[in-house]
């Protein structure tokens, strides 16, 4: 099999696979061809490829001769018009959401895989781009908080008098969430958390924060693991309880997504306007509407002296290790296609493969894809 790595686009500064992860595809005899300049964002050069085995070509020889195309964001703007049918395309394009760049993928009989969806099994953990992406993203957003805010995060006992720690509310405790608690209990915060899943409340608690209590929760256990719609009467109880909590935080952490749906609107425009001048709010969901009503999409809004950061891509801010995480991902991910003989094999009984196939054959192979695209 021939491995093509590409170059990312825009502001995107990881690299999908850093050089010490494709010494592992050599090794498995997988041929890669690098486009020249795809790690220099994440302080990975051309020789460093070319030294564990990679061959580092122009992006058209990438396009021309591998089998397998891998980077991380979806296809630049006219890259779909140069994916053969022959070829398999791989990287994390948000199938639930962007429906559009999906049916491009099936009406061209391009076979995709998707990794923000695979699935979240014991056994598919290692391959989980989402949890590895939102530990970067919930730690990165207690760091800006903790600069951007006005006031320290721990107390200080100080000849000076007193200095109360701050108070940090985080909105949703999957992965960034649980990260975002640890990193602002290392820094001596006080924190709040909420969540509509019951199930959380022990991890919360064991890393240090209080959870809100809002009874009445609607929880599926088919849902994953992910949170689910809730109803309006726990809704408005939800709400009130969340408003009450924003005022007296310093720091509002929203990370509350529900996969294929606009985000969640938790802080409403009056729960700003009830926060004290100098509070921030790190808004992770802002590239799927944002939890905050007022947040606008890699964009920093000031309200009433509140400041509103809408930023979804913390992991590029870390380009290194986020790189290393991802890549170790993709490899344990690519293990499952690789034949004994380095062999692409689309082993479809295997159900991680099957639940990360998006298209194959102009079909649809992913069931909650497809639940998407014909219920729209």
């Amino acid at each position: 099999m021939i491995l093509g790595l590409l170059k990312e686009h825009g502001k995107e500064t990881r690299v999908a696979l850093l050089p010490e992860t494709v010494k592992a595809f050599t090794d498995l005899k997988v041929e890669v061809l690098v486009e020249q300049g795809a790690g220099e964002k994440a302080f990975a050069s051309d020789a460093d490829y070319e030294a564990v085995g990679a061959k580092t070509v122009s992006r058209d020889e990438v396009f021309a001769k591998a089998e397998v195309l891998l980077q991380i964001q979806p296809p630049a703007e006219g890259d779909t018009g140069r994916i053969k049918d022959s070829q398999v395309w791989i990287s994390a394009f948000n199938p639930l959401w962007d429906t559009t760049l999906v049916k491009t993928f099936l009406d061209k009989g391009i076979t995709t895989f998707s990794l923000d969806l695979i699935p979240r099994t014991t056994r598919a953990q290692a391959m989980d781009i989402l949890s590895s992406m939102a530990t970067v993203s919930g730690y990165m957003a207690v760091l800006e908080a903790a600069a951007k805010l006005p006031t320290f995060f721990p107390m200080f006992m100080t000849a000076a008098g007193t200095i109360r720690p701050a108070n940090v509310l985080i909105l949703g405790a999957g992965v960034a969430g649980l990260q975002a608690i640890a990193t602002s209990r290392k820094l001596g915060a006080q924190v709040q958390v909420f969540d509509v899943r019951s199930a959380v409340k022990e991890e919360v608690m064991s890393l240090g924060g209080k959870f809100v209590e809002v009874e009445g929760a609607t929880e599926d256990k088919a849902a994953g693991g992910y949170a689910v719609e809730q109803t309006e009467e726990y809704k408005k109880k939800q709400q009130d309880r969340i408003n009450e909590v924003a005022a007296k935080s310093n720091v509002v952490i929203c990370t509350a997504q529900i996969p294929g749906r606009k985000a969640p609107l938790l802080i409403p425009k009056e729960a700003v306007d009830a926060m004290k001048p100098g509070s921030v709010i790190i808004d992770l969901a802002a590239s799927t509407g944002g939890n905050c009503e007022l947040t606008k999409n890699d964009e920093t809004v000031e309200y009433k002296g509140v400041s509103i950061i809408g930023q979804s891509n913390y992991p590029a801010q870390k380009p290194v290790d986020a790189s290393r995480m991802f890549g170790k991902n993709v490899l344990n991910f690519m293990k499952l296609i690789i034949g004994e003989e380095g062999e692409l094999n689309l082993n479809f009984e295997d159900d991680i493969v099957k639940g990360t196939c998006i298209t194959h054959a102009k079909e649809l192979y992913n069931e909650r894809v497809k639940s998407v695209i014909e219920t729209n």
